[in-house]
Parts: C-alpha cells; structure tokens; sequence
C-alpha cells in the first residue's frame, strides 16, 4: 500500500500498455454475509476453520484456514467483487546468486503432469477471460495469481496453475529456454560461435543494466549479509550459468510442497468449491513436511534492520512515521536534501520497506557530487535529531491519516491482487493477515498511542534511527568502463565453459541446440488444456448512462457511480492556440503547474491543503486520435483529482487558485521539480524502453504520433535533460506563464464528475462555482497553424492536418544497456474502421502463434508482439539479445499472417484473448471516461464487439495484405540498445 522497493521481477509475460483496468462491482452483499456464516473449528474438504471476522471498512469478511494434513495456510477474502482472484505463494529462499527461484517459476508453468503441452501459461492467455495472469519472484518468496470474473474460466485456470506449482514437468529442454544454455549463435550453423542464452538470463542482464535496480539489490544484499537477502533471488547475470538442471529441481522437491504455501482467494465466488478443487487436484496427494525454510533474523551487529514486519501495528507507525519524514516538501528530509539541491532525487530505495523479514528504513540521494557525501550523511544525521527535537506539525499527521482513508475508499479494479501483495511479505514470515487487513484498528491504536503520548512519533524515531547503532552507508558511482567490464567478465566466464568442451561435448550442444529449435518449431497439441468458447463470451456490453450538461457555458458529462464516498472531476483543457514553439514545454508545465504554489498558498501550504483536501490533483498531456479519421486528433491536458463529498468546496478553491494565480518566479522550487523530473524520465529509459521505441517508430506516421513523441518520447527526455543543465532558469520561468494563458482557458474546456447519485447536484454547484471563479481567464483565441482545420466533434475542438504526409523513417539510439528494445510501427485505421476489429485479432493471433516463439523462445529475449493503437499497427521487443533477427521476425510474422497458415481454433484464441482486454473492468472513478476523452460512446464499442465476433479467416488474410504487406505499407522503426556495428554501417538509419 506505501512505497516499497521489493526487487520483484514482475513477470510481464505479455506486456501490457492500454492501462487496462478490472474493477468490482457493489451488489447485494451476500459473498459477505456468505462468508461470515463459517465458525471456527469448522471442517470443509480437509480444511480447518481457524477464524471469521468482518473487515467493514474493506467490505470484506476474512475466513482462515488450515489444511488438516500438510499444513497449508489458507485466507479466503470474501467481497461482492466479481474480478475473483486465485493466489498460491511459497518461501524460496535461495543461498546463492543462480536465480533458482526465478528461473523454477518460469520453468514451472512450461508444463505439468495433466498439461504435458509445452508452455500452458502462454497458451491459456489465449483459452481464457483472465483479467490478471502472472507470477512473481521476490526476495524470499514466489508468487502465482491469476483473476477473472467468469466462474468457469476461474475452475480452468485453479487446475493450470494447481497442477503447474505442484506437478511440473520440469523438462530439461525447458531449462534451457528459460534459464541459461551454451548454444551455436546460430543453431543451425555448428561452425557459429557459441554463446549463452536463456530468456532470465537476458532478462537478467536488462535488470543489471538498471542503475536504481541494481543500487536497490547491493544495498539489501549488504544490509542483510548473511542469509538469503545477501545473494540475488532473481539471478546475477553471471551466476546464472552456475546452475544446474538437477540443482532447479531439487529446489522444486524442498520448496515447493503444501507445507510451506500460502494460498489466497478473493471476490464473490463461494469458498467450498475452491477447497474442494484444492484439495481433490493437489493437496490430498501430500503429506506433512517441515520445509526448513524459516528466514533467521539477521545478527543485531551488522545491519540497519528496523523490526520484524509480522508486527501490523508497528508496522504501520513506521510506514507513517516515514511519510511523515520524507514525502512532499513539507517533510523535514525533503527540505534538509532536496531542497539544498545536493542531489537531483531522492535515492530509489527510500523510506521504510517491510519486503524483508525485519523492516529496513533507508534515506539517501542520486546525483550527489562525490565530495558532499560527507555533508549528506552530517545531514541526515542532523535532521534526525531535529525531529526528534520538534516533532512533526499535527495538520501533516491529519493529511497522511486523510490520505489513507481515500486510499481504502478509492476502488480499484484490481484489489484483489492488492491485497494479496499487501498482506504477502508478513505472511510469508507467519505474521496474521487478518491484522494487517485490519487497518482501521491499527489506525484507531496510532490515534490513541498520539493522544496519550504526544512524543509517540519523537520517540519512535529515537528508538529506531537515533539509539539504533546497526545501520550500513552504500554509495555508488558511475563508470566509464561499466557495460565494458560486465560484457568482458561475461565473456571470460563463456570461454572458461568453452576451454572444458571436447568436440563431442559441442557435438551434443550442437544437437541440443537444434533440438531446441525443432521443439519450438513444432506445432503445439494443447487438446489438454481446458478452455472457454467464443460462446461463452457476453454478446453484449452494459450500458454506462451519462448526462451531458453545462457549467458556465462550459460542457460537463456527469456520471452516477458508487463512488464510496468520493468525487472524481476531470477536465481537458485544448492546446489549439499553443504557439508550436511552446508545446515541448507542455510536459514540464503539467509537472510543475501544482507543486509551485497558488493563491495565497506557497508550494508547502499549496501541498498540505492538497494532501488535507484531496486524493491528490494532477495535470497530464493528452494526444487523442479521432475514432474516424487518422489525420485528425484532440491535443490537450487532463486535470485529475478527486475528494471526500465533504471537502468539494476545497478542491474546486485549489483548481481556480491553481487557474487564477498559480506561481512561477521561484527559482529554486523550479530547480528542484526541473532536476526530479529530468531524473525520472532517464530512469525510466530502462525499464520502458520499448515504449520509447514504439513512440518514435510512430512519430512520422501520423500526425497525432509526432505530438506523441514531443510530449512523451525520447525528445522529452532530451530537452528535459538540457533544461536540468541550464544555469539559469529565467527563460522557463518567463515562458509558463505563456502557457498558461493558452492552457487555462474555459472557451477550450470540457468537464467530467463521476459521484454517487445524492452528490450530483452538489458537484455541479461547486463546478459551476469554479468555472465563475475561472471566468477571466477566458479568451477568443486563434489556432496558430494556418494550414489545420480545427474542426468541432460533439463537445471536442480536433486538429485535422489534410496536408500531412507519413515519412518512413528508421531510428537508433545508442543506450548504456546490454540488450535492446526493438519496435516498428505501420500506419492502419482509425476505431470506427471496418478493419479494425480485424487488426486487433491479427495482433493478437500473431503474438501468441508466431512472434512469441520467434522472439522470445527462439530468440531469448524478455517479451514481444504485436499491437495496434492509435490508427498504428506496432510490433515490438523487450529486453532483447538481437536486434535484425528481431526485425526479420516481424517480416517473417507478416508473411506467416498472409499466408493463412492459421486454423479457426487460433482465431477464437486470439478473440478470447481480446475480448479478455475489452471486457476487463472498470473502476466507479472510471465509468464513462472512453466517451469523454476519446469520443467513444458505447454504441460504438457495440458495434466494434459485432465486427470482432464477425472476423475470420479471410477477413485476417485480407488485412495482413492490404496494410502490412511490404509494396502497401508506411512504417517507422525504432531501437534502443547498446552500440551496434551493423546498423552503423547501414546509411538507411539515422543514428542518435
């Protein structure tokens, strides 16, 4: 629920990137009182009831169990949720850096006794409604949820996974593929070099090539020297090599057994069929173990550990005490570090972290200089005892306690897999996670522990970081030499496997190698796995009802949901007006715009009132493409916030301070927002490199795609970082207000409120108040390019560029990492087309049939498919070894598409599959946003639901031909990745 730095490798198996969202949905409360009916000591399927309790405030009754026979600790969450989750969790504790428990959990779900197939994971992606399919490995435990709101498909998928954790096949082939193998660099070329391969491996090496990820595992492995936190759970890229088949499934037979899992389910299923199902497919063929997988505490001489986080309460205080000190401008290590400007950001682990069986606390900066880290930790040390002298003001404590509470109403679509996250590190330590759902409780006991003792905080604060003597300084610096040294050390540890090799060991890696490959090759029976039907899927979509009104001549669409509690307003304000010089500067303008202080209010007073009042408020960019046209497009800024009903008055007084007067002539506020910002966008290159590269293979294709890559691509980064570098900033603070002027104006604005039904008119009142308030900002404005038509859509103000022309172009960036990330983007249709429908399945269809066995299997990289948005059809790559190879398998893909060589089993798939995105939930703060952002009513998701149950087989062909073919299409490609001879040498890249 706070910050935490767990290295958890999310297992993205199938990169998601439409921000996709699945919800619950309030009905009659009978999975509650359901529930509560258990009593403790109750028998059901070989499980004992241990407790019952109603967690009102989560609208949740919490029923724990036990298996009678292994042991297995059982905690059903019951809640009128209809996005029902599955969650199985062991303790893994590796003791060396192989990355055992992370390759096991890949090579798990690459086939079990009743689902021989290879690799059932992927392949039920495609049989199933699934909102959420995954896995995790973190430090000390190995996570496998799934969630979907079809009853049906919640049986199919318990089985897959039951049988995977429990039965796998573990073959040595899979081993291979997904851990680490000696291999010919091409297969079938026996006189190629041999080099290492393996899709941890690589992923492995994209991780380490991360600067906050690898900061955030020395410091634990240093912290923590000297049991299962002192190595790296998700495998050392050199160390990978090091493990063996046998050692993978030894660590299988002693991990993964009933006596040492934790399952979890959630939402509005009933309880007993899970047991039943549990206990029928797996736990009835176990006996009781003693797994020995207990984590000691570390030796009290060595480490910084803070307590043992099976303490809630405890806990709690100190997840607060660390907001209290380090978030926002008001905290006392904010203005002692940031503001002095002796470093750019926080460093990436910060704060208190309960991901580890006793709690860590840690403060430090990035982009110190060397010779300050003397004056930082004085700093440090100096701040501690500030706050131990003069404690914290009680308006902060009232704001981070107010912030909690919007935290439990806000409703997400996905909280199931949010409480199985939340309650996992202290369960995995034996620690209760009914208390820790308790929050209330917990939070009723820090109001009172305050009350009765106003130095409660002070004296936390000495107890832990004053008196507490075991705490470890780590910093690191940048080298040259780095990526050099990584790669030499790689290669000297591939010719220390080489020099050993007879010829007939190559001769049996050769064989191996291309016996690999005709495993991947083959076509799949997956006659074994269960599946849903097209059928099955609801042939129609529920209504989401609007009104459209206004407020002060500006147009509103309200919408009544069951908000609990709380408002939600938007507003999209057009940059129609924007001079083209000024809209690079968007972005930051959007970032700075509520931090710099309003009104009355300073950035300090400006944060406190937000934290006090709201859930937080917010302005971001937005490029829209119209629905029916792809040269025509919305460009515009969102603001975001939401509130308690009771506090609408304050957030709306926030908004027209923030319109009328916001501030921008302090300099040094400016510095500090400008320095985090650059820094996050350059951290951000590591891990969402294939977005920056999807970004720009579309920048030339349509008209929208260009705005796209000024206001979130690698142009953005760059400029960001040239204006961090700027001595002097008057130039930015001479140009917001510029921006202001065109961005703040009512005459180019549209609103959206979701609330409950009895809130309705009480928003609109304080709107309408808002948008009087706003009043003077309006201005007649002309568009500022005289060859765009601005043309008026229902209530939005579209740019359509009837000149533009798309220009193939090809572009390389020369990144500090040792894989890459590939992408190329081919200009298609808009939503409303005919063809659309067809597209999404092709992309679909292509990802799972094709390209993930090229580019993942075949070639080791981490992730990759294909995708369309936008009017654009986008293949892309994560975390990759190759990058021609890569580019050849999205032609190879294409014509594997025209060819047809696709049965109808592969396209109900892939609609499966679709449908699955299309249908996932949506959160009450998120009904009705698709019409008011995009235009996109629910009569023309109706129809787009028609047109992708009517695709087929020739309609794919067709598709494939008229748009992808090489003679009919217009694409842009982009790379990312480390210096490449090849491309270099080939003047049809541009290079960066």
């Amino acid at each position: 629920m706070f910050r935490q730095t767990k290295s958890v490798f999310q297992k993205l198996r199938y990169l998601s990137f439409n921000g996709q969202q699945h919800t619950w949905r309030l009905k009659s409360t009978s999975a509650r009182e359901r529930a509560l009916q258990y009593q403790p000591g109750q028998k059901i399927h070989g499980f004992t009831v241990k407790e019952v309790v109603a967690v009102p405030d989560l609208f949740l009754t919490a029923v724990k169990l036990t298996h009678d026979k292994t042991g297995a600790q059982y905690l059903h969450a019951a809640r009128d949720d209809s996005n029902n989750l599955f969650s199985v969790q062991f303790r893994t504790t590796p003791m060396d850096s192989t990355g055992v428990p992370h390759i096991l959990e890949h090579t798990v779900l690459c086939g079990s006794e009743k689902y021989p197939c290879r690799d059932p994971f992927f392949k039920m992606l495609n049989r199933s409604l699934s909102t959420f399919m995954n896995a995790f490995t973190a430090s000390d435990y190995t996570m496998y949820p799934f969630s979907t709101q079809n009853g049906k498909d919640f049986k199919n998928l318990l089985s897959v996974y039951l049988d995977a954790v429990f039965f796998p096949c573990l073959r040595e082939q899979d081993f291979w593929q997904e851990g680490w193998r000696l291999e010919n660099e091409d297969p079938t070329d026996n006189n190629s070099p041999l080099m290492f391969k393996g899709v941890v491996f690589n992923e492995m090496k994209g991780a380490f090539s991360d600067n906050e990820r690898l900061y955030a595992q020395h410091l634990q492995n240093k912290l923590y020297p000297d049991h299962t936190y002192s190595v790296v759970s998700g495998g050392e890229p050199l160390a990978i090599p090091d493990l063996t088949w046998e050692q993978l499934k030894q660590f299988h037979a002693t991990h993964y057994h009933p006596s040492n899992a934790r399952f979890f389910t959630y939402g509005d299923l009933p309880l007993e069929p899970h047991l039943k199902q549990i206990q029928e497919e797996a736990l009835s063929k176990f006996a009781c173990i003693d797994p020995k997988t207990e984590v000691p505490s570390q030796p009290p001489c060595l480490c910084c550990s803070v307590l043992d986080i099976t303490d809630a309460f405890e806990g709690l205080t100190l997840s607060l005490l660390s907001s209290l000190m380090i978030s926002g401008p008001n905290s006392p290590f904010y203005k002692s570090l940031i503001e002095p400007k002796l470093g750019t950001d926080f460093s990436s682990v910060v704060g208190y972290d309960g991901s580890t069986k006793e709690a860590s606390f840690s403060i430090g900066l990035q982009g110190v200089d060397e010779e300050d880290i003397e004056r930082v930790k004085q700093i440090i040390s100096q701040t501690i005892d500030k706050i131990i002298e003069n404690g914290f003001e009680e308006r902060r404590i009232e704001a981070l306690i107010h912030k909690l509470e919007i935290q439990i109403k806000h409703q997400t679509t996905n909280f199931g897999l949010s409480l199985a996250s939340y309650i996992a590190s202290s369960w995995n330590h034996d620690g209760d996670p009914v208390e820790l759902l308790q929050i209330s409780d917990s939070v009723a006991k820090f109001r009172q522990a305050l009350k009765e003792n106003p130095r409660f905080l002070q004296e936390k604060v000495r107890q832990y970081f004053k008196e507490n003597t075991h705490r470890l300084t780590l910093s690191m610096s940048p080298e040259e030499s780095y990526l050099e040294k990584q790669a030499k050390a790689e290669e000297e540890k591939l010719q220390k496997k080489i020099e050993v090799l007879s010829d007939s060991d190559r001769k049996q890696i050769y064989e191996k190698g291309l016996e690999l490959l005709a495993a991947q090759s083959r076509t799949q029976d997956v006659s074994c796995l269960p599946a849903l039907k097209v059928s099955d899927i609801e042939p129609t979509i529920p209504i989401t009802p609007v009104q459209i009104s206004t407020a002060g001549g500006v147009p509103v669409q309200y919408c009544e949901q069951p908000t609990n509690g709380l408002v939600y307003f938007r507003a999209l304000c057009n940059l129609n007006t924007l001079p083209e010089d000024l809209k690079v500067f968007v972005p930051l303008f959007c970032s700075v715009i509520t931090k710099m202080g309003c009104g009355a209010l300073d950035y300090r007073q400006q944060a406190q009132q937000m934290e006090l009042r709201t859930g937080g408020m917010s302005v971001s960019t937005q490029v829209i493409t119209d629905c029916n046209e792809l040269d025509t497009y919305e460009q515009g800024i969102l603001l975001s916030s939401s509130c308690l009903e009771r506090n609408l008055p304050h957030m709306f007084q926030l908004w027209s301070d923030i319109f009328n007067s916001p501030h921008f002539d302090d300099e040094e506020r400016l510095r500090v927002l400008v320095m985090q910002s650059a820094q996050e966008l350059a951290n951000s290159i590591a891990y969402s490199g294939h977005l920056y590269a999807m970004t720009r293979a579309g920048r030339h294709l349509t008209p929208a795609g260009d705005l796209q890559e000024t206001f979130g691509g690698m142009e953005q980064v760059t400029f960001m970082k040239r204006t961090a570098a700027m001595a002097d900033l008057s130039q930015i603070i001479r140009t917001l207000p510029r921006l202001k002027i065109h961005l703040f104006n009512p005459n180019n604005m549209r609103c959206a409120i979701n609330s409950t039904p009895e809130k309705v008119s009480d928003a609109a009142a304080h709107l309408e108040g808002f948008i009087k308030d706003v009043a003077k900002n309006r201005k007649e404005r002309k568009p500022v390019r005289p060859n765009i038509i601005e043309v008026k859509l229902n209530r939005e103000n579209k740019i359509c560029e009837p000149t533009f022309h798309p220009c193939p172009m090809k572009t390389f960036f020369q990144m500090p990492f040792p894989v890459n990330f590939v992408s190329e983007s081919i200009r298609a249709v808009p939503f409303s087309h005919k063809d659309y429908a067809s597209l999404c399945i092709l992309a679909r269809m292509m990802t799972a049939k094709f390209l993930h066995g090229e580019i993942r299997e075949k070639g080791g990289a981490y992730g990759g498919g294909a995708k369309i948005g936008g009017g654009l059809f986008t293949f892309y790559s994560y975390r990759d070894p190759n990058t021609v190879q890569t580019l050849s398998a999205f032609g190879n893909g294409i014509e594997w598409a025209k060819s047809g060589k696709f049965t109808q089993q592969d396209i109900d798939e892939a609609k499966l599959s679709v449908f699955s995105a299309v249908d996932s939930p949506v959160a009450p703060a998120d009904k009705g946003m698709g019409q008011f952002l995009s235009g996109v009513t629910d009569e023309m998701k109706q129809s787009h639901r028609q047109r992708l149950f009517a695709v087929d087989h020739k309609n794919l062909v067709d598709v494939a031909e008229r748009y992808l073919s090489a003679g009919q299409k217009t694409c842009g490609v982009a790379i990312l990745g480390p210096e490449n001879d090849v491309i270099k040498k080939d003047p049809s890249w541009i290079i960066k």
